[in-house]
């Protein structure tokens, strides 16, 4: 801007190419001649509390310890420093070195033996294929309530208007009620989704009501090489169910414990329940959640399944690079 003034250039046309105003163009070449630099002035004002190199510190310190609160970092780093830093200021700070306050990631607890569990089950099924994975019937329970708490609610109001009557959300005790459901999901097809009518689910309810009902049937649709898959629920894993699916000659999988990143009906356990939330008539009944399961059920389409099953090889790297930890999925 110095250079072109001085070509002979109206301050004007030099604001237009540069894209800001005249009134900007006008200071800077004022303080070029008062001064002779281009550089800004010393400014007034309360000094950094903290050099970049103490900035440095507490980055590697929110690093090192991710859940600590800005309070507790700056309480260690006026500790060290004997000088007072607030905790905003050390929000600031790091939020400047690209680091933000967000909501975790959650999971299961995994100990060292579901861990261990789960490499070793990655590690035998790393190699198979969409082909092999959809041999797979991937099952699961899963409970939906009348009012369904998933934090997602919002209110608009006023500063002090917290209590307002208008601005409360009323729950009942247990939500209102809930329905224990059973589905199965396969690469070409899904089973029917089953409601239990108990409130909990045994070992004979689930051989009676589940296998015989819905898995038996679904078999032969898939073939000879038929694997049904069940986490380590105590219904799946009894005495008694192990015996009945050896009779009939039902396969397992090898199911590691505390792994529902694995299991892709997961997500459409998440699916149901959005497009459940989602409907224009909420039930208002344990019958109306019922029939709207099933229906909503029925309507989720089954590329999403797919999609879903074919993501299989992509868990189990997953699971691999985080050496049996908690994944994304």
């Amino acid at each position: 801007m110095v250079a072109l003034i001085e070509e002979g250039r109206s301050r004007r046309s030099v604001a237009n190419e540069y894209h800001v105003s005249e009134k900007c163009v006008r200071n800077i070449y004022k303080r070029y001649l008062e001064t002779g630099q281009y550089a800004h002035r010393p400014r007034t004002g309360r000094p950094r509390s903290t050099s970049a190199r103490e900035d440095r510190n507490n980055t590697r310190i929110a690093l090192r310890t991710p859940f600590a609160m800005a309070s507790t970092i700056s309480r260690e780093v006026r500790s060290v420093l004997n000088a007072p830093i607030s905790s905003r200021t050390v929000q600031r700070r790091l939020q400047a070195y690209g680091l933000r306050s967000c909501k975790p990631a959650t999971g299961p607890v995994l100990s060292r033996q579901h861990k261990v569990a789960r490499l070793n089950f990655e590690r035998t099924y790393a190699m198979w294929t969409v082909t092999e994975w959809s041999r797979i019937l991937f099952t699961d329970e899963s409970r939906f309530s009348l009012q369904d708490p998933d934090g997602r609610v919002r209110v608009w109001r006023r500063r002090g208007e917290r209590y307002n009557q208008q601005n409360f959300v009323q729950r009942s005790n247990f939500f209102g009620g809930s329905k224990m459901v059973w589905g199965g999901i396969q690469y070409d097809a899904k089973t029917e989704l089953h409601i239990c009518q108990r409130p909990s689910v045994n070992a004979d309810i689930y051989i009676t009501d589940i296998l015989q009902d819905h898995v038996m049937p679904f078999a032969p649709f898939v073939g000879a090489e038929f694997i049904l898959q069940q986490d380590n629920a105590r219904p799946h894993v009894a005495a008694s169910t192990k015996a009945f699916l050896g009779e009939v000659g039902i396969r397992t999988m090898n199911w590691p414990a505390c792994s529902p990143d694995l299991n892709p009906i997961e997500h459409v356990w998440d699916m149901l329940g959005r497009r459940l939330r989602n409907r224009n008539l909420q039930p208002n009944s344990l019958l109306e959640l019922s029939n709207a399961l099933i229906e909503e059920w029925g309507t989720i389409a089954q590329d999403d399944i797919r999609s879903l099953i074919q993501s299989m090889p992509e868990r189990c790297s997953a699971v691999i690079a985080a050496r049996g930890g908690n994944t994304k999925y």
